[in-house]
């Protein structure tokens, strides 16, 4: 059916139209005319309002186990530029960006704690120039060797060697560990002790020296700067917290304290089966106000033993609870702790397992139920890269040339895995040197640091903590922040 048309109403008047407007609005006589000739004044309405900018989009939220930017630590300073463990290390590195300055801890043979790598002076110091001129240095070098001893688990080749070095080379004399150098198993005979000076000797002689890639690091400095204190390493971090405005924390570590505890307990530092190491670092924490739980320290140590003491004698910072290994099977990614040599002892388990007939890996602690334990006692894990990002050859072939020819990066459990037992995840070593880098980062280290950030990582221990402040920019950046 067709629709008829309808007329159209016809208008309303004019003048009607406009009072509804209200007011002065309708005629001239109100507001003046506005030169049209007809009397009437149109509103000018004001324009539209601009719309409102979009609000800004959300930051990605970061995968650390509460949310917050991942920690950059200053790895016994800034190692990759100056001599590590000195002044120059830790003030360069604070000035970088460092948050934390971590450092390793010995007892001197006056029972002060000393920041210093390894405990044999070789390889860290200048030593051995110093003995050239200086007889009672030269007079100081160990050279009796160590004792074999046998393994208390079953001595088969999936436990590692059957015998281990000992520096007891007199079970009837306790003080006999001050004669050889054997630290966890590793000998190093014909070197010096740090235990045999005292923390004023060692001032006055020995100066610290590069380590890590010394044919590609500087150089100039070597010999030239003293070793440091632990108390002068907090005296540093609060002069930098307070110059830069930032909260610095310090990182000590527990260094071989087994051996130190041995060391000490002989040059009279505490009494037989006591703990010498930990008792002094609880002393100078407590001196130091550092012995709280929100305190600006994180005590690290790869010996549980060591935390769980430090724990029971009172400690109530966060503890972290370092993890190592011995090397990667590039083909599957897995992590190899045993091998027939000396390394089993030192990197492949706690020592205090040999000792105890455990021979069990360090890999145990990374499990569900090792996460669980070490939550008992620490607040985090500190692990080796390799356990924390799988590194794999793809397609595997042979020969290689193992971590160069890694082309292949994928997180592995652990970060998850850790953080849902309640523990944050510090990861080492981050170095520039391409020797140190996994050949699919194609010798930049930049790469290396976000895929780590991306995970989730907590915290990364970098000899370049300039190099892993820019890093950790450039991902705060692509987060939105």
């Amino acid at each position: 059916m067709t629709k008829k048309s309808t007329p159209a109403p016809a208008p309303r008047p004019v003048r009607a139209a406009f009072a509804a407007l209200g007011g002065c609005l309708v005629i001239a006589a109100c507001g003046g005319g506005n030169g049209n000739g007809n009397g009437i004044v149109f509103p000018v309405l004001p324009p539209a309002p601009a719309p409102a900018p979009a609000p800004a989009p959300m930051p990605s939220p970061l995968g650390t186990l509460d949310g917050s930017v991942p920690l950059v630590i200053g790895h016994r300073g800034l190692p990759g530029l100056y001599p590590e463990e000195t002044k120059a290390s830790y003030e360069a590195a604070a000035d970088a960006g460092a948050d934390s300055l971590e450092t390793d801890l010995h007892l001197t043979k006056d029972c002060v704690l000393v920041a210093r790598h390894n405990p044999w002076l070789s390889d860290n110091t200048n030593v051995v120039d110093v003995a050239k001129t200086n007889a009672t240095v030269a007079g100081r070098k160990r050279t009796v060797p160590p004792v074999l001893v046998d393994v208390k688990y079953p001595p088969i080749a999936a436990n590692g060697p059957a015998k281990y070095n000992s520096d007891l080379t007199d079970p009837a004399d306790p003080k006999s560990v001050l004669k050889s150098l054997v630290v966890d198993g590793e000998d190093h005979t014909n070197d010096w002790s740090i235990t045999d000076f005292t923390m004023d000797e060692l001032r006055q002689w020995i100066r610290g020296t590069t380590y890590d890639a010394k044919d590609q690091r500087p150089t100039d400095l070597n010999g030239k700067l003293p070793i440091l204190s632990f108390q002068e390493v907090i005296d540093i971090a609060k002069a930098k917290s307070a110059s830069t405005g930032r909260a610095l924390t310090v990182y000590p570590e527990t260094k071989n304290p087994i051996w130190n505890n041995a060391q000490a307990i002989a040059n009279g530092c505490g009494p037989v089966g006591s703990h010498p190491l930990e008792d002094a670092l609880l002393k100078i924490m407590n001196f130091n106000d550092l012995n709280r739980k929100d305190a600006p320290i994180f005590v690290q140590s790869f010996e549980p033993e060591s935390l769980k003491y430090l724990r029971s004698a009172g400690l109530k910072a966060r503890a972290v609870q370092l993890v190592d290994g011995n090397d990667v099977n590039y083909q599957t990614g897995e992590m190899i702790y045993v091998t027939n040599d000396v390394y089993t002892f030192v990197d492949g388990r706690p020592y205090s397992w040999t000792l105890a007939g455990n021979p069990k890996f360090f890999g145990e602690m990374l499990t569900p139920a090792g996460l669980a334990e070490v939550k008992t006692y620490a607040d985090g894990i500190g692990p080796w890269k390799p356990q924390v990002m799988l590194h794999t050859i793809v397609p595997f072939a042979t020969p290689n040339k193992g971590l160069a020819d890694v082309n292949t990066i994928k997180p592995t459990a652990l970060i998850a895995d850790a953080h849902k037992a309640g523990l944050f995840v510090h990861s080492y070593t981050f170095r520039n040197e391409a020797k140190y880098l996994a050949g699919v980062y194609k010798g930049d280290p930049t790469p290396e640091y976000l895929a780590y950030f991306r995970a989730g990582i907590d915290g990364v221990f970098s000899d370049f903590a300039n190099t892993a402040f820019a890093a950790r920019q450039a991902y705060l950046k692509e987060t939105g922040r």
